[in-house]
């Protein structure tokens, strides 16, 4: 009886142990090197992205949250003006969002799209249609910079960032992506947009898309100070299920704390895991490490 115990206790050890190291842990500490992650994707062959933002060299890391190593960095031959977002296709060609723009200046905001395995790029020059001033003469009409980008049935899906003196409404653009295959990369497309929502108090940092489709995903946060000098910031993934077509704001709404320390991380990219599970990024801020998070979330 006691052979037969302690049989079957080695046993489920060693399928707990399989088990996790099959399983992100909860944090993945990442490299100096990434200091400052802004974008993030997870593609079909299981290969896991990240980039930099402005002030960085153009370069893609290749990263294991499992047992949070650096596995491959790519220099590209572009200018990281300010690179905020990464998605992919279907086939697996990254989407390198360099459309950054916190003073609502830029005239120049371009999209690349890089393949891992033959490593062309080739890129779209767009502009949103409803900026007419650069940039707005207040700042609480800033509303023209984007961190936010996934690939939805065809096409990219652009998502701005309010000013923390704005409204808070987050705008949904629109860019075919045939656009990049029919264009001349030195003629500027308009952007479409398409759709808009107040997101209360938070401003939107990343976003991504369940394979299936079914769930739009954001990293959002506020920053702000009480009385005048103490720091108040709050962090949330926010989520949007059974929408219609690719109007995700018509869908079901939810919100999930994200982790915190003293103050919000700023988490400034998310991308599907596994079944509940999404990973998100924060930044190196002060005392806190730039990290991969695994985090629940079941709309």
């Amino acid at each position: 009886m006691r052979l037969s115990f302690i049989f079957f206790l080695t046993l489920s050890l060693l399928q707990f142990h399989v088990s996790a190291q099959s399983k992100p842990p909860r944090r993945s500490i990442l490299p100096e090197s990434i200091r400052e992650v802004s974008g993030m994707t997870l593609c079909p062959n299981g290969d896991l992205w990240l980039l930099n933002d402005s002030r960085n060299p153009p370069e893609l890391f290749r990263f294991d949250p499992i047992n949070g190593n650096l596995l491959e960095t790519r220099r590209l031959p572009l200018n990281n003006r300010d690179w905020e977002d990464l998605t992919h296709d279907p086939q697996g060609r990254l989407y390198i969002g360099d459309f950054g723009n916190n003073r609502n200046g830029r005239r120049n905001l371009r999209i690349y799209r890089y393949d891992p395995v033959s490593s062309k790029i080739d890129s779209l020059l767009f502009r949103y249609p409803d900026q007419q001033v650069f940039p707005p003469a207040a700042e609480k009409d800033w509303n023209f910079n984007c961190e936010a980008m996934v690939w939805y049935r065809d096409s990219l899906h652009i998502f701005s960032k309010n000013s923390f003196k704005g409204n808070f409404i987050c705008k949904q653009y629109v860019l075919p992506a045939r656009l990049f295959d029919q264009a001349d990369q030195s003629n500027e497309t308009v952007a479409e947009l398409r759709d808009s929502i107040v997101i209360s108090d938070r401003v939107v940092t990343g976003a991504a898309m369940s394979p299936d489709g079914q769930t739009l995903i954001f990293t959002s946060y506020i920053v702000r100070k009480k009385w005048g000098f103490i720091p108040h910031t709050k962090a949330d993934l926010i989520s949007f299920s059974n929408f219609r077509g690719s109007n995700f704001f018509t869908g079901k709404k939810q919100r999930k704390k994200l982790p915190k320390c003293m103050i919000a991380r700023q988490f400034e990219s998310v991308t599907y895991w596994k079944g509940s599970a999404w990973l998100v990024a924060n930044e190196r801020r002060a005392h806190q490490k730039p990290a991969v998070w695994k985090v629940k979330h079941r709309p």
